[in-house]
């Protein structure tokens, strides 16, 4: 984890993406920073100390998801996002609870493999030239005289017996692949494929039962090798990704993956309010059997248990649980109360202003009219938002919030691409190498019809 970042730095960090919210990221900020105080306490009170979960309430596309993705980056934790609502309670068809520690797994073995490949980079490339040199210049051993000892220069040429010539030649040949002189040259090799697998079809996934089904059976059929003619820039690239495989140490790769799971993995579960009693239809009768069945299944991932992976057992008394929702028509209190004690940070997002709006759309540093600026860029056309056309976006964006459905920040995506739409699509043909004044005049002639047709606004944006 990345310990240098306090608390403030977190927000700062924060604050380059996502727009306000400032109780919700100090809140988080803190979670995080948490998380690296508990690895610094020495002795049993460590595993004392358990992670405070949060809910994050508020509408949608206020920022509730980005907060917790631009978290685990931060981190460098492994991270995913599930719904609630996929999941269903044992029994029924539908995933179990558990298989988001599974796929939490995948992610953090992935990452860490990732990270162990670019540590043997460098002695992979190197092996992979190796490779590609035996193909250029194919060695054949030569005969030992009187029980000689074998000599480095054992290896010969089919092309020259003469092994120090043989030597030189390597070498030649080696320098022109190290500068890439030949990278564009074709080769032929072989590579090892493995036998196509078969699916397994049932109502229980194979992440669900924790077997990868699919790896079993591709180490028991045999191996098929096929020829391959490719440059030797796209042989180097097949050959380093071989060898660095052959120098990472998978069991070391899934401790460590476990290790930081359990350490410092984080969990998102979003729609949480979806799984509360007094949600969706018909709840007035009483709480949904089903809904309330997966409370109780999500209950021992989130107080601390241990669930079977394919890469071994994985312990979540530590794993940081954000869950979200927005908790339109029930409330926090609709949890059931053990869940409700799991999750005992609860922080309100409020709903975007206006003035939210315009600093969405110019602040961040993957600000939406920064984005539309760089897509046109690429036809050599410039973007010229001003300042009166930035606050007409803003305000139509509210002011359909307002009467269609809040959908928060996301509304900006919908109005942009109507506001845009003739000059995406004529740009090609029509407006090459040319400066677009984005104003205030234009924004209103573009949508002001649609917004006072409630009709027309409700589809179109």
């Amino acid at each position: 984890m990345r310990n240098e970042l306090t608390p403030t730095q977190i927000v700062s960090e924060l604050n380059k993406f996502i727009i306000g919210q400032n109780v919700a990221k100090r809140a988080v900020a803190i979670a995080l920073r948490n998380r690296w105080r508990r690895q610094q306490v020495e002795g049993k009170l460590r595993e004392e100390i358990m992670p405070n979960n949060i809910i994050l309430i508020g509408p949608t596309g206020v920022g509730k998801t980005e907060i917790a993705r631009r978290l685990a980056k931060l981190s460098n934790a492994p991270f995913i996002k599930v719904e609630a609502t996929k999941y269903t309670e044992v029994g029924y068809v539908g995933r179990d609870v558990e298989s988001m520690i599974r796929d939490l797994a995948d992610v953090a073995v992935n990452m860490v493999k990732a990270e162990k490949t670019e540590e043997v980079k460098a002695k992979a490339e190197e092996l992979a030239n190796e490779r590609i040199l035996d193909l250029l210049i194919p060695p054949v051993k030569k005969p030992l005289e009187n029980g000689d000892e074998p000599k480095p220069e054992a290896a010969v040429s089919t092309l020259d017996e003469d092994p120090v010539v043989n030597l030189k030649t390597r070498d030649w040949m080696r320098t022109k692949l190290h500068k890439g002189e030949i990278d564009n040259r074709l080769i032929e090799f072989d590579i090892t494929t493995s036998s196509v697998g078969m699916q397994v079809l049932g109502p229980i996934g194979a992440d669900d039962l924790g077997i990868n089904i699919q790896e079993i059976m591709s180490s028991m059929l045999p191996k098929k090798k096929k020829k391959r003619k490719t440059t030797i820039a796209e042989a180097r690239e097949i050959f380093s990704a071989e060898e660095a495989q052959k120098l990472i140490d998978i069991d070391a790769v899934q401790k460590e993956a476990i290790q930081r799971i359990e350490n410092s993995g984080i969990i998102f579960i979003d729609e949480i309010d979806k799984i509360t009693g007094g949600s969706g239809r018909g709840s007035s009768g009483g709480p949904d059997v089903s809904r309330e069945g997966v409370q109780r299944d999500l209950l021992p991932i989130v107080e601390g248990s241990t669930v079977n992976t394919k890469y071994g057992q994985v312990r979540t008394d530590h794993i940081l649980f954000i869950a979200s929702g927005a908790f339109h028509v029930s409330k926090p209190s609709d949890l059931i109360p053990e869940m409700q004690g799991r999750f005992p940070i609860r922080v309100e997002l409020k709903s975007l202003t206006e003035e939210d709006f315009i600093k969405i759309l110019t602040l961040p540093e993957n600000a939406l009219l920064k984005q539309y600026s760089a897509l046109l860029e690429t036809e050599k056309v410039s973007l010229n938002f001003t300042e009166e056309g930035i606050k007409e976006i803003a305000r139509t964006a509210f002011e359909v919030n307002e009467q269609v459905e809040n959908i928060g920040a996301r509304r900006l995506h919908t109005i942009l691409t109507t506001l845009l739409d003739d000059i995406l699509f004529e740009v090609p043909d029509k407006m090459p190498k040319t400066t677009v004044r984005i104003d205030a005049k234009l924004v209103r002639k573009k949508l002001d019809a649609i917004v006072k047709n409630r009709d027309l606004s409700k589809y179109i944006l």
